[in-house]
């Protein structure tokens, strides 16, 4: 069946709506991945803050497919992801790095290319991106990638920690989890100045968005660090 106007976008919607999410993504999964991708790009920008992690998920999981059949398909889509994030693209690049994690995070050919890209974002001294919303992406993005795959970001630690003193509440709790992922030991000093932390911040994990404070995801890290 293929994807065209309106009543697909409406169809996809309703599917990324549906309580039983992980039949939705499988249901998203039998559309061809090229239009599906089109559509799930556009509900990065959904004002639905559960319909927009939903694309995400549903994104990652089209796009992994489309690598196992047709990889370098599944390039150029990732090259839209970076071209999003560029200066010169001339958008803000809403969802683009959140959608690079997912992406790398289930498929290891995906992760070995692109991982690098990921972690640039956060790096001074490669890709940076100053803005503080965007770094919430990266951050999370880098955090799913690690709870899967921590081996294809070996020496990442470094670029996180100065989140973990960031005064926005989102960077402190996404590094914590991502250092926790990475089980870094150098951090754990700084994780434990943060167990008290009770900002609370909206956390996308296992399909679910749910409210945690920082100071939990910190406690997890430290856990999966010892």
């Amino acid at each position: 069946m293929e994807l065209k106007g309106r009543r697909s976008k409406h169809l996809l919607r309703e599917l990324l709506s549906a309580d039983d999410i992980r039949t939705s993504i499988e249901t998203i999964c039998q559309y061809p991945a090229r239009q599906s991708v089109n559509f799930l790009f556009s509900f990065f920008y959904d004002k639905e803050e559960l319909i927009k992690w939903r694309a995400i998920a549903a994104f990652g999981r089209v796009v992994s497919m489309l690598a196992d059949q047709n990889m370098e398909s599944a390039r150029v889509i990732m090259r839209r992801l970076m071209w999003n994030l560029n200066d010169e693209s001339g958008g803000i690049g809403w969802g683009s790095p959140e959608a690079m994690g997912e992406a790398t995070a289930l498929h290891p050919g995906l992760a070995d290319e692109f991982s690098n890209i990921l972690r640039s974002y956060i790096r001074p001294d490669e890709n940076f991106l100053e803005y503080e919303m965007l770094q919430r992406g990266v951050i999370w993005g880098i955090g799913r990638l690690t709870q899967i795959r921590p081996e294809n970001l070996p020496q990442t630690d470094a670029y996180l920690y100065p989140f973990l003193k960031s005064r926005d509440a989102y960077h402190r709790g996404l590094a914590a989890w991502a250092l926790g992922n990475l089980k870094s030991l150098a951090a754990a000093t700084s994780l434990a100045r943060l167990v008290q932390d009770k900002n609370e911040i909206l956390f996308f994990n296992n399909l679910q968005l749910k409210p945690v404070t920082v100071g939990n995801l910190a406690k997890k890290a430290l856990i999966n660090i010892q």
